[in-house]
């Protein structure tokens, strides 16, 4: 490829960027989210599909920093919007039901993802066997908050009790893994672990900082009903808690979380246009580079015959774990069959989610590239697998579903 680097960067992005595009709609087609063809697209870029020589000839090494730089921007804003969705008072609106298969959801898959990672540590994990038999568990726990928004969104159990029931549930599973994650990293001994001492002063910091940023918006309402001028002042604090949790050593992704976590919801509702909206068209926009570069690292040939088991191994625990553990849970509190059955087989969406927790993993050193291939492929299949699962198993869900609850509102991705 000729050209100045900054020329090579441009057209790369905008090959990622289209791949993405068509990608995603072919996935759309099909009835899968389009984030899953996104993340199929970013495995083109793999050895699997494409010789090194051809990917650096598309990619060139120099336009790499500059695509991971996008990536890293699009991620934050992804993994805002993330922790803006943790919205958990919707586990007080069916408490009982939403704690049986929360728990559930995450005890079982901890269970058999430790049994699992026993077997597989001794190939599989670079260093520390402790931290990669705890990563593999929490990895099996993990459901999609924003992907399942989605997918309950297009199912129409938007405000319905499935999709209360699901949403609920995931959002709490999904603070806890991330909290667990970020322990795990820091046990693993990540960059800057020393600085993990001051991770308590962060968290006073962010809650010191909720009313300051509730007076914000409530001046910009005030000033202006699209609070378009508070978006700047949002990603201002968005970028600084990232270089904060960076520096302690536990992931900038940890600090977009928390900061979409601790985003006045009530005050912010009238601003859903404006503010975490773009946050998420920044997200999606900006993602697709996240996706090719985590696909380079995918590479199956590596594990050679013997992959089919694993990958086979680690897709049924997952599977079965993840919802017969939120089907029983669900049940033994107290929840119909025609209700438990559909709400299971949503916790098992794992989507990007579990791609960035994987590549956080390799990033720490805690899983190595095989691994990283396989939990890939295993994020790719339980996500695509749901709708055909909700579609074969419980047909009638949507026709058989109460009314929506008055007075929930359907959340958007």
């Amino acid at each position: 490829m000729s050209g100045t680097p900054l020329t090579q960067f441009f057209l790369a992005l905008a090959i990622v960027l289209g791949c993405a595009k068509l990608f995603g709609w072919l996935a759309r087609l099909i009835g899968q989210p389009p984030v899953v063809g996104e993340i199929c697209a970013g495995l083109l870029a793999s050895p699997m599909v494409l010789s090194p020589g051809l990917v650096s000839v598309i990619l060139p090494g120099e336009v790499k920093p500059l695509l991971s730089a996008v990536a890293d921007i699009g991620l934050a804003a992804f993994m805002f919007a993330a922790g803006y969705e943790l919205d958990l008072s919707m586990l007080y609106r069916r408490s009982r039901g939403s704690l049986g298969l929360l728990i559930g959801s995450i005890l079982c898959p901890l269970a058999l993802g430790a049994a699992v990672a026993l077997l597989l540590a001794d190939r599989y994990a670079p260093a520390n066997h402790t931290a990669f038999v705890l990563f593999v568990a929490l990895a099996m726990s993990v459901t999609a908050l924003p992907v399942l928004v989605r997918i309950i969104a297009d199912r129409g159990l938007s405000g319905r009790p499935v999709g209360v029931l699901a949403l609920g549930a995931a959002a709490v599973g999904d603070l806890t893994a991330w909290v667990c994650l970020a322990g795990v990293v820091a046990y693993a001994g990540g960059t800057g672990q020393v600085h993990v001492v001051l991770l308590p002063l962060y968290f006073v910091v962010l809650v010191i900082a909720r009313p300051l940023l509730k007076r914000a918006v409530l001046t910009s309402l005030r000033r202006n009903r699209t609070g378009a001028g508070l978006l700047s002042a949002v990603f201002l604090g968005l970028m600084l808690s990232c270089a904060v949790t960076e520096w302690l050593g536990i992931h900038f992704i940890f600090g977009a979380l928390a900061f979409g976590a601790i985003m006045p919801r009530k005050e912010i509702e009238e601003l859903r246009g404006s503010v975490p909206r773009s946050m998420r068209q920044i997200g999606q926009l900006m993602l697709p580079p996240y996706f090719v570069l985590a696909g380079m690292n995918v590479d199956l040939s590596a594990i050679g015959a013997s992959a089919v088991a694993v990958i086979a191994l680690v897709l049924c625990t997952a599977m079965l774990s993840k919802i017969g553990g939120a089907y029983l849970g669900a049940r033994i509190s107290g929840i119909g069959h025609a209700e438990a059955l559909p709400a299971a087989l949503l916790m098992n969406t794992r989507g990007l989610t579990e791609i960035v927790i994987v590549a956080v993993a390799l990033e720490a050193g805690i899983i190595d590239r095989a691994f990283y291939s396989v939990m890939v492929i295993m994020a790719i299949a339980t996500t695509a697998m749901t709708g055909p699962l909700l579609t074969l198993l419980v047909k009638t869900a949507v026709d058989s579903a109460p009314a929506p609850l008055v007075g929930e509102r359907a959340k958007e991705h």
